[in-house]
């Protein structure tokens, strides 16, 4: 993690972009710009949150870690949201790992800030409010089609709403890494990515994931991305 040596726009994240002029311009000076590696953690579990992000060009997984080292992913956050709902929230502290899944640049404001941004009210906090909503249905159609659903369906939904939250066709993502993500064997993903492959809907190259044709992994997901996705649309516009 490292300030950016480019220019990072806020306004490429779908919050701050959806905030009116007044209320953008005065929280302009509190940010700060940063650019993210593969497999930074901006938070552990149980950590001291002293920063929120705001990703621009990055995406965020929020990911569990059991006792035997297993891991799950319980949610992503890209340019459509925040990571540290736990500030504006009163939990101070997160029961997950924050873990970088797709490098990149974000925005981020120190706690105290956002603290008392968010005591002030008006369309900031009704956004941030609006998102962890929306991040609460997300977390929870995972673990059902988690439960659910087959590896295939999975791995569609997840490079959907991967997709969805960057502005390329390209996601740099190894199979253990999904396998990791999703919760699963890493052959179950060889499979699926190879049978997905065969159907023209990726090509998958040297953990390069490009996505040739979302329409046929929309009709290859399960009900759980547009649940997710009708979700965030109907919250956040």
């Amino acid at each position: 993690m490292r300030v950016s040596s480019r220019h990072v726009d806020p306004r490429e994240n779908r919050l701050l972009a959806a905030l009116p002029d007044e209320e953008f311009d005065r929280l302009v000076p509190t940010f700060q710009q940063t650019s993210f590696s593969l497999g930074d953690v901006l938070y552990e579990f149980g950590g001291h949150l002293d920063y929120v992000y705001f990703p621009t060009t990055s995406i965020v997984s929020l990911l569990y870690t059991m006792e035997n080292g297993a891991t799950a992913e319980m949610g992503l956050t890209g340019n459509d949201g925040v990571v540290g709902i736990a500030l504006f929230m009163g939990g101070e502290t997160m029961p997950n790992r924050a873990v970088v899944q797709s490098a990149g640049d974000a925005v981020r404001m120190k706690a105290k800030v956002l603290q008392e941004e968010f005591k002030v009210g008006g369309q900031f906090q009704r956004l941030l409010l609006r998102y962890t909503q929306a991040l609460i249905t997300q977390i929870s159609q995972t673990a059902v089609c988690n439960r659910l659903h087959s590896v295939e369906q999975q791995l569609c939904r997840w490079l959907l709403l991967s997709h969805d939250r960057v502005s390329t066709d390209e996601l740099i993502m190894t199979q253990e890494l999904i396998a990791d993500m999703l919760g699963v064997r890493r052959e179950g993903v060889t499979v699926a990515a190879g049978h997905l492959q065969d159907i023209g809907a990726i090509s998958y190259v040297r953990g390069r994931i490009q996505i040739l044709d979302r329409q046929k992994l929309e009709d290859t997901a399960c009900e759980c991305y547009r649940v997710v996705k009708d979700e965030f649309d109907r919250l956040l516009g």
